[in-house]
């Protein structure tokens, strides 16, 4: 796992086009050679709201997209505009997800993690990795990217919803303990909800893989100086020493799938 360089200055970017992925996400699109690889996240700043950070869903070197959910205040303002509108972006920012010819993968999304995932599973097919895609949500409805996965070659799709009207009807752990008395993998990577992170992690732990988890924090600054995103009990930053990280070192930290701080440092558990 590399960390990129970048520049810490906002970039006035224009939305080249929005995406409707379901009732509440969009896809932002730019035309911008933002160079950032898999698991790296960038700073959004919405004139006048906020600035936060969102993963890259997707990155050709030339273009790039940004996939997000209407979660929030900010989220919502950003909805709210249009194709040619302006945005500022910061980044590529953090650590990333490297892949080689040969390696047997398999991919965890839960959510909107799965647009990360997409990227992932592109670059691991370009790499020459055979993929095995995992994705799920509470309901077909709100899967996301199964289309464009299922566009990948060497890629296997596996779908898992809460209610079963999509795919297995259960949960993407479920379905990776079952692949994994199947197949061999030598790489986990996995985004999404961290309480399916530390499961995923357990799960690839005890098949003697060590997962690769992209761990989501409150963050500010996005280069380690507002310490926002410190982890508990090691006083790192998460948006230097991750996002991208291995369970092996997060399953040693007390707030790994237990609880989350918000901006004023509150604990709030899962």
């Amino acid at each position: 796992m590399k960390i990129q360089t970048f520049d810490t200055r906002p970039v006035a970017l224009t939305i080249k086009k929005i995406v409707r992925e379901n009732e509440n996400t969009n896809t932002y699109v730019f035309d911008y050679p933002l160079g950032a690889r898999s698991g790296q996240f960038v700073m959004l700043w919405i004139p006048g709201v906020d600035e936060k950070p969102f993963s890259v869903a997707y990155d050709n070197g030339t273009e790039f997209w940004l996939t997000i959910c209407r979660v929030g205040p900010a989220t919502k303002e950003l909805f709210k505009l249009k194709e040619g509108d302006k945005v500022g972006v910061r980044g590529p920012f953090g650590t990333n997800y490297e892949f080689k010819k040969g390696d047997k993968v398999a991919l965890v999304a839960g959510g909107y993690g799965a647009a990360p995932m997409y990227f992932c599973a592109h670059e691991a097919v370009k790499a020459g990795a055979e993929v095995d895609f995992i994705v799920g949500a509470r309901s077909e409805d709100l899967l996301l990217f199964t289309h464009k996965v299922s566009g990948l070659s060497d890629v296997d799709l596996h779908i898992a919803t809460d209610d079963g009207s999509c795919g297995f009807k259960g949960y993407t752990t479920q379905v990776l303990e079952k692949l994994f008395k199947k197949k061999k993998f030598n790489k986990v990577c996995t985004c999404g909800p961290e309480i399916m992170e530390k499961f995923v992690g357990e799960i690839a732990e005890k098949h003697g893989v060590d997962a690769e988890i992209s761990v989501e924090k409150y963050m500010k600054c996005g280069f380690g100086v507002c310490g926002q995103c410190v982890i508990d009990d090691s006083g790192e930053p998460i948006c230097k020493k991750g996002c991208v990280m291995k369970y092996s070192y997060l399953k040693r930290m007390p707030e790994f799938g237990k609880y989350h701080r918000d901006a004023q440092g509150k604990k709030h558990n899962f």
